[in-house]
């Protein structure tokens, strides 16, 4: 498991490691076809500032190589606002007093055809808070055999599961898995999350090698920016996904790095400020590190920052998503977890995407692939 990995790497030598790197160990890391998580380092580092121009052409040409000039589109749907954690920073821990909300399969239903008259999305994404007793496995499976019927490659970013769990549901359609790690700082973890399931470090951690040994097609990963320093943490992630390849290497992999904004409860401010160029430069950084990776940015981001990656390394994104459980169809006006900043519509981001030269891909797996 990987939470045995990762107490012998030590988040303080880290950190002095990444801030001690040079411009001729950056010149090196560009200078190398194959990269190891000291290279990324180096280029995830204060000193590779004066390289970004150098890096972007990089991460284009990578990105070029191995996904062309497509763009995968997905769209994501919260289905349920219920949860049993505290996490300080998001709008639906368990405290702030707020409506609740679990859909019911009617309602699901409705959000799904909803969503069919946005655009033609293929790859949809089920998000929940972490409900496991109101909103657990029975009723994912529900909602899984739903949208099966709408979708052709469906996702979840829910609590993390068991592998029994994960295979069970892969039965019900699911052929991929999403889950922010939030930070891979162990000693302050629980300040972030100090109740509920999620406050529990290993199991979180561990969620992944579960989702390998289930067989699960597609796992993505993500680190919070805004708890921690995100040069150590994403560098922590940059060891996680070395790990999890060499040991389930069948299984397709992504990364994300949502940027925090205010929550609904606006108690929580980041501790963490991630710029537009340190956005840029990490992105640069994890396509040159390895080039077949997903790299995906979400609504959380600006028209013009989305506009500007899609050329440069990013190779999925979402569009006119709604972070509300039933904010489609049901309940239009609902509360959200976090407020997007790219408010476009499907068309709209579309149209942006074919300007630059970027082809919209709305449907890029199947089932039937694996028969």
């Amino acid at each position: 498991m990987f939470s045995e990995e990762l107490d012998k790497i030590s988040w303080e030598r880290t950190t002095e490691e990444i801030y001690a790197k040079t411009e001729a160990d950056v010149r090196r890391a560009l200078g190398k076809g194959l990269l190891n998580v000291d290279d990324f380092k180096a280029l995830v580092s204060p000193a590779a500032e004066p390289y970004l121009e150098v890096m972007a052409q990089l991460s284009r040409k990578y990105t070029l190589e191995r996904f062309g000039r497509t763009m995968s589109m997905f769209i994501p749907l919260y289905i349920t606002n219920s949860c049993t954690n505290s996490c300080v920073y998001c709008g639906f821990h368990a405290s702030n007093p707020m409506k609740r909300t679990i859909l019911t399969m009617e309602e699901i239903e409705n959000e799904l055809k909803a969503i069919k008259r946005l655009g033609p999305y293929e790859n949809l994404l089920i998000v929940t808070g972490e409900n496991p007793v109101k909103a657990g496995v029975p009723y994912l499976a529900k909602a899984l055999d739903i949208a099966k019927r709408y979708f052709s490659n469906l996702k979840i970013e829910v609590m993390p599961l068991s592998a029994e769990e994960y295979k069970e549901l892969t039965g019900h359609g699911l052929n991929g898995v999403i889950c922010f790690q939030e930070t891979y700082n162990r000693a302050r973890y629980n300040v972030y999350h100090p109740r509920g399931q999620k406050a529990n470090f290993e199991w979180r951690v561990n969620g992944f090698d579960r989702m390998g040994q289930a067989g699960v097609h597609s796992i993505g990963m993500g680190v919070l920016i805004g708890l921690e320093d995100w040069r150590t943490d994403i560098t922590m992630m940059a060891y996680h996904l070395r790990y999890l390849q060499k040991y389930y290497w069948k299984t397709k992999y992504s990364v994300n790095f949502p940027r925090m904004r205010p929550a609904e409860n606006e108690g929580f401010q980041p501790n963490v400020i991630m710029s537009d160029r340190q956005l840029a430069q990490v992105t640069f950084a994890m396509r040159i590190f390895d080039h077949d990776v997903d790299i995906s940015y979400s609504t959380r981001e600006p028209a013009s920052i989305r506009d500007n990656m899609a050329t440069l390394g990013v190779t999925t994104m979402s569009a006119e998503s709604k972070t509300e459980p039933g904010g489609y169809f049901t309940y239009p006006q609902a509360l959200e977890q976090f407020h997007i900043s790219d408010d476009r519509t499907t068309a709209e981001v579309a149209a942006a995407l074919k300007a630059l030269g970027r082809e919209p891909v709305w449907k890029d797996w199947d089932q039937s692939f694996d028969r």
